[in-house]
Order: C-alpha cells, then structure tokens, then sequence
C-alpha cells in the first residue's frame, strides 16, 4: 500500500513565486499542495482548514512577521512542522525561526532537490538546513562573545560515523542500512551523541559535524 503525500501549504507574498513552486512541489508524487496563503491572516486561517504536514513559509508577509506566524499555526496545529524559505540569510533571523520550532531554514536560490529534502525531513520531524545557512550558524557560534570553542567529548568510532551520516540528511532507516544495524541501534546512537554532545536537535548535530569538519559545509 503506498504512503499518503505529504500535504504542504505554501506561504509567500509574491504569487509569481507562490505558483512556480507549486509547479515543481506537485511534479513529486509524494507531495500534494493543500493551499497556498500570502498574508499572515490567510496563512493562520488557511492551516487551521486544511492541517496540512508541513507549512513552507517566507519569513516577511505583508501584514506582520513569518516567524510569529508560524508559531501560531504550530500552537494551532501541532502536528503541523514548519520549514522557512527566506532571501534573507541574516543568522539572527535564522536563529529566531530555529529557536521557534521552525524544522528548516533555506534560501530562495535553493536547488529543488534540496528543497524536497528539507520537506520530508520536516515531515519526519527532523531539522534541514541549506548549506549556506549550516555555515553561518557554525560561525555565529565560534564568535559568539569571542570566546574559543570547548573541546568535545571523545566520541567512539561508531558514534562519530552515525553523526557524519545524520548530518549529512539521512534518515534513521538510511543510516541503519548504510551501517548495516537495525534503525533502533541508530536511534540510540542519537540519543547517546545528543547526551553526550549536550544537544537537543538534529541542527546542532548538524553545526557540531561543520565545525569538527565531519562533513563538508
């Protein structure tokens, strides 16, 4: 029996741009496009109606700001994950949409498939973050009050490959067959990195294998 799609409501003031990524969004079977929104108001209403899987939104709207926003459709809707698809790169709106309980921050030159990624990993609840993106979240942290960067703990041999591979994008189930284990093994190897490591989210993962140069910015 095949999967349902993933149901994505797209919200975004230009409507030029709103179609042409419905365009390409429904060239992939595993999406459907539920809606499409270009002000706060009509986005929080329009995902109250169709609870979709996951919202892709702009971070400026013409009446109020994309980040409150999407916190209020997530309280409204909490099985709803939400993704930012912004031209603006500055970290500090970055770290706010993050810090909101945005599941993924890229920019608008974004490659498509990338873009489709960031989509099923937020469906799956997990974080995905453009390269560019990954890159300045990295540095904002080592210059952060000037202070150096503590050592991390020692990680096996192990440990250190499933983080290299979830940072890298792959999902549970592709880990454990790149590993040849079962995706449970996985799960506990993220639980003892997130220990271990002190985090909390895969984007932090993420920004420890950038800054350990574990993969490739």
């Amino acid at each position: 029996m095949n999967e349902s799609p993933v149901r994505v409501l797209l919200v975004d003031d230009h409507q030029l741009f709103r179609k042409g990524l419905r365009l390409l969004l429904e060239q992939s079977p595993a999406i459907a496009v539920v809606g499409e929104a270009g002000t706060v108001a009509s986005a929080v209403a329009l995902c109250q109606e169709t609870q979709p899987d996951v919202v892709v939104a702009d971070i400026h709207l013409p009446d109020g700001d994309g980040i409150a926003a999407a916190e209020q459709m997530m309280h409204d809707n909490p099985d709803t994950h939400v993704i930012f698809l912004s031209s603006d790169s500055d970290f500090r709106l970055v770290r706010r949409a993050l810090d909101a309980g945005g599941r993924g921050y890229l920019l608008k030159d974004v490659a498509p498939q990338d873009l489709l990624r960031a989509i099923d990993a937020a469906e799956k609840g997990d974080v995905y973050l453009c390269p560019e993106i990954a890159t300045a979240l990295v540095r904002d942290y080592q210059q952060r009050d000037g202070k150096p960067v503590a050592a991390p703990p020692r990680l096996s041999d192990r440990e250190r490959e499933v983080l290299r591979l979830v940072a890298s994008g792959l999902r549970n189930k592709e880990v454990a067959a790149r590993l040849d284990v079962s995706v449970k093994s996985v799960e506990t190897y993220r639980r003892r990195l997130m220990n271990k490591l002190g985090y909390t989210s895969t984007a932090e993962l993420v920004r420890h294998a950038l800054r350990e140069g574990m993969i490739a910015p």
